[in-house]
Order: C-alpha cells, then structure tokens, then sequence
C-alpha cells in the first residue's frame, strides 16, 4: 500500500470514480473499475473493513437457510441469490487463497426424518452448486459424528449430514482488496468522511466535500461519477445528496462470540440448523477459536454496536442445547456485533429478507448506490455497480476482469509456504502459519523488516504468534492510525483475546507514537480509550472485568 501522508494529498486530484465507503463492496468496486481503465479513488470514513466487513460469520456461502427460506415464503428468487453465491464462492477460494479456505459443516440430526430432511437439503445445495461444488454432501453414522465431534449430546443421535463450504479472514480480505487496488494505481484513504457534495449547473455531482477525521482539514475530490458503497450508512449517504430520498435499508445487527477452540476439531464447523425462532447457528472453528453465531435484531439506525448480554445468552442457550458440556460466559474470549444492511421490506423481518443486492442510480444527481447484498457476492455487486457506472459515463461496458484476478499476496502462494518463512528467516513455526494466512506472500516484507532490527521479531505478547514487525508495517504501509486498526483488523488479535489485545495495546501505542509523532500524552490517551472501549464490550455483553 501506500503512506497515507501520500494518499491524502493524492485524494484531491480529479478522477473518473469516487468510491465512498471502504468495505468489501467498496473496495471490491474500486479495484473492478480502476482495472477497466477508470481512474478512481477509494475513501472511507473511518478504517477499511472497520464495521460490517470485519463483523461477518467468517463464511464464504451461498446461504444453506435460504433455500428453507425460498420455500417456506414461496420466494424463490431467493434461490436464484443462492446460486450466484456459490459460484461467486469459487472466485473468493481461488483469488485469495491464503486468506480463504474449504470447511465441512455437520448437521447433528435427532431423528430418522431429521436425517432425511436435512439430507434433501443439502443434497438440493450441491445440486444449486454444480460444478461450483466445493465438497460433496453425504450422511454420517452416529459414530462417525461422535468421532469428529465428541463434544455433541449423544443421546438420541441417530448421526448427521454434511456439506461443504467456504470460510475466510474478512478484515483481512478487505484490506487485500484495498492493497490490490493500490497496486495497480488506484489511491484509497481512510478517516476520510464524505460530509456533502457538490454540484455543477445542471444539479450533477461534480465533488464530494470530505472532512480528514485525524487533521480535520476540509477538502474536496472530484470525479466524474459517485459511488455509495457505505453498507448500512447506504441511506444517510443518499440523503446527503437527497435530503427527502426515500430509505431502501432495513437493518439488522449480528452478533458473535467466541471461546478457545476445547473439544472441537479444526476442520469440522457445526450447524444448528434450528432454534426456537427459526434461526440458524453456527459453531465454527476460525482462527485458532470457536466462532458461535450470529443473532439476528432488527435496528433503527447504524451506529456502534456491541454484542449484549440478551445476545450471549441466546446463544448459549441454543448452542448448549447440543453439547455435553455446555459453554459457559466465563470462558468467552472474545465477541463482536455487526450490521447487515438488507434490502428493506416493511411486512417481514429480518431474519427472512433476502441478502440479494440493488443498484440505484438517482437520475437527478447521477449517485451509484449499491444496496444489500452480503460479503460473498461483493464481486458480483461490485461488477454490476462498475457497469452502471460506465453506462452513466456513456462507455461500452467492458469485461470485468475480477473473477479471475488474484489479490495481493497470492503470488507464488501455497499451502507450505509457511515452512518458506521458518527456514528463510528463522521465525516459529506458529508465527510463520499465522503471517502467511494473514497476509500470503507479502508476510516476507514484515520479516525482512524484522531482519533489520531484532527488536521486531519479538512477540506482540505471549500466546499470539504476531511479531512487532507487523506493528510497524502496519502503520508504515497499511494506513494503520489507531490502535484498534492494528490490533483488530491487521493482526486479529482483539477477535482472539480481549485480555491479550489489552495488554498489546501499549506496544502499538509505543509504534503509533514514533511512527506519527505522538505526543506522550496522545499515546497515554489512546491507550486509555482502546482500554475504555474493550471494558464497555465486556460491560454490555454482561461479562464483567
């Protein structure tokens, strides 16, 4: 990536796209449309990937619930949403494959009819996958399922169903996306908000005002087309432009928690495939941890949220409900809420709305909004954005080169990559798995930095794998700016331990201070508040200090 010192000035240039909003569509926007030959730029509020696009359930999948929900509401446009995403499914595995993976998810059935009705579906989910097909389903004994997972309540299990599907790191993934559009020209900035626009004689978007949230300098950046790919702040962006436009969103927050990975193999993922509102549950192992989740609660507004004490004992109460020993809030390491942004309809709820996508284009101003959707068809909304934004610009539309286009990072990569690291440069064999999962080949520039100062090639803190390398060029090359960008999105280590991030955040502080020339008390003072903010995450999640 590039310095941000360097794309903040850049960002006031004169382009052919502006891309406001800095998560997976947007980002997935911006790179399809500079590889069409658009000059673009990328702008977000606050960091890349820092609210839904680093929420999610860590799934790459065409939605297995939704084909219930198709048939349950006789809405068979929602198969139709399925089917895209499972082939756009392939193209995450393939572009990015140090970042996203193949797991198998089992389905603990109770009941001979529970077997063969469970059986139908995910046999109907391959059908839907074609040749897309990542594994296929098939039925497992009751000793079988207790073999994989033993941690399952065995009485009156009469075995269970499998399927196959895709999982990722999706903060990680967005910023390969942000990476990779800076790599081929493109000029992204984060903590850059769109606080209005302007426009010329003939009422068209002509610049976007943006406020730097780190200098609180105003300035401009013009374009010749806009693009609203801000997910749940989809509306309030379209008011900027149109103070009495319509809302299309109805939104919905999900929440997750997550506990050391005790009793539950690394590659097999369990499906709840019912709870007592007609939702579904997932217990997943993602990055060394189990990932349980997601709620589904209606909002009013986007904002921050956190995962609530009412979220976390849902979620107990439906996941332990399969388990021997149950899951207890005093094992939790971990949680997070996000927002989905659902294309709205008043009559259903959300847990029933498609995650299929729309492309509004408002013919008075020229804006591009690109609403709904879910992270595994950001390609494919992205791609359809990119020919509307053409069409606005009276260009032939031409072909979308990003279904086969690798991310950053992917070059040379294989699964052994990781023994490159250990024998190159002498690090763990724990540091060099995680380095090349979290960022592929580009791991070697962190490591040759280490190489340059000893001091770098230290532990972040004991227990995590992360080295301070990936500290620095976190800030020096990726537009890290707080401590929360680093700790969170570019190492992972708040989704891992909220006690280990807390007793990291001083070291990345220490970084941030010599790297952006902080004064003590601005260190002392991010500190505290990256503290403040993991204390009212355990706080409104009922888990005490």
């Amino acid at each position: 990536m590039m310095r941000r010192s360097d794309a903040l000035a850049a960002a006031a240039e004169h382009f052919d796209l502006c891309v406001i909003g800095g998560g997976a569509t947007g980002a997935g926007c911006a790179l399809d449309a500079q590889l069409r030959g658009l000059r673009t730029v990328l702008v977000e509020a606050n960091d890349f990937a820092s609210a839904t696009s680093s929420a999610s359930t860590k799934l790459i999948h065409g939605g297995i619930r939704y084909l219930r929900e198709a048939v349950a509401h006789f809405d068979f446009g929602q198969i139709g949403v399925v089917k895209r995403a499972l082939y756009e499914r392939g193209y995450m595995l393939r572009n990015a494959p140090f970042l996203a993976g193949t797991m198998e998810f089992l389905i603990p059935c109770y009941s001979h009819w529970q077997k063969m009705y469970f059986g139908a579906g995910v046999k109907a989910y391959d059908v839907l996958a074609g040749n897309a097909n990542l594994l296929p389903s098939r039925s497992l004994s009751r000793g079988q399922v207790l073999s994989r997972l033993p941690v399952l309540t065995s009485e009156g299990l009469v075995g269970a169903v499998s399927y196959g599907d895709g999982q990722f790191d999706d903060a990680a993934f967005n910023l390969a996306l942000v990476r990779t559009f800076i790599a081929i020209g493109g000029i992204a900035l984060n903590y850059a908000r769109v606080v209005g626009f302007e426009k010329n004689a003939a009422g068209k978007l002509q610049a976007a005002l943006l406020r730097d949230e780190i200098s609180g300098r105003s300035f401009e950046s013009q374009a010749r087309a806009f693009v609203n790919a801000t997910g749940p702040a989809g509306d309030a962006v379209r008011r900027l432009v149109e103070p009495n436009a319509m809302p299309l969103l109805k939104l919905s927050r999900g929440a997750h928690i997550l506990f050391p990975l005790q009793g539950f193999e690394a590659r097999d993922a369990l499906l709840i495939p019912k709870t007592s509102d007609g939702r579904v549950i997932f217990a997943i192992p993602w990055m060394g941890r189990l990932l349980v989740g997601t709620t589904d609660e209606p909002l009013t507004e986007a904002g921050e949220v956190f995962v609530s004490r009412e979220d976390v004992e849902y979620l107990l109460r439906h996941v332990n409900g399969f388990l021997q020993r149950p899951l207890a809030c005093k094992q939790i390491v971990a949680a997070f809420a996000g927002i989905r942004p659902l294309i709205g309809d008043a009559s259903r709820e959300t847990k029933s709305l498609s995650r299929d996508h729309r492309v509004e284009v408002d013919e008075n101003s020229g804006l591009i909004s690109i609403l709904g959707g879910k992270w595994t068809t950001y390609r494919a909304m992205s791609e359809d954005t990119i020919n509307a934004v053409q069409r606005r610009l009276q260009q032939p539309i031409t072909a979308c080169p990003t279904r086969t286009y690798p991310l950053d990072g992917s070059a040379n990569y294989s699964a052994t990559f990781f023994e490159t690291l250990v024998q190159k440069y002498g690090v763990t064999t724990e540091t060099a798995r995680h380095m090349s999962a979290k960022y592929g080949t580009n791991a070697t520039a962190m490591l040759e930095l280490a190489a340059s100062n000893r001091e770098f090639v230290k532990p972040i803190v004991e227990g995590f794998p992360a080295i301070e390398a990936e500290i620095v060029h976190a800030i020096r090359h990726d537009m890290a700016m707080t401590i929360e960008d680093i700790l969170a999105r570019r190492i992972g280590l708040q989704f891992y331990s909220w006690d280990m991030a807390a007793k990291a955040a001083p070291f990345a502080a220490h970084y941030l201070a010599d790297e952006l020339s902080w004064t003590d008390d601005q260190r002392e003072l991010a500190i505290a508040e990256y503290l403040d903010k993991l204390q009212r995450m355990r706080a409104t999640a009922g888990l005490g200090n």
